[in-house]
């Protein structure tokens, strides 16, 4: 259920900062190039600061 929902609030992100940076202005782009970044970095070092606050949350895997 974590992954899904990481992998959901990713992709929302990413869909709201094109978005954003269609009508609002470019400088968006840095947004999506920071989620793109940090779901990079996770895949590297399997650590994810989401996946911990979901834990805490009770969310189950």
């Amino acid at each position: 259920m974590k992954n899904r929902i990481v992998r959901a609030v990713a992709g929302t992100f990413i869909l709201i900062s094109l978005f954003l940076a269609l009508y609002v202005n470019q400088n968006w782009l840095w947004f999506t190039a920071f989620v793109g970044a940090n779901l990079l970095q996770s895949s590297i070092t399997k650590w994810c600061l989401l996946e911990d606050i979901l834990k805490k949350f009770g969310v189950k895997d």
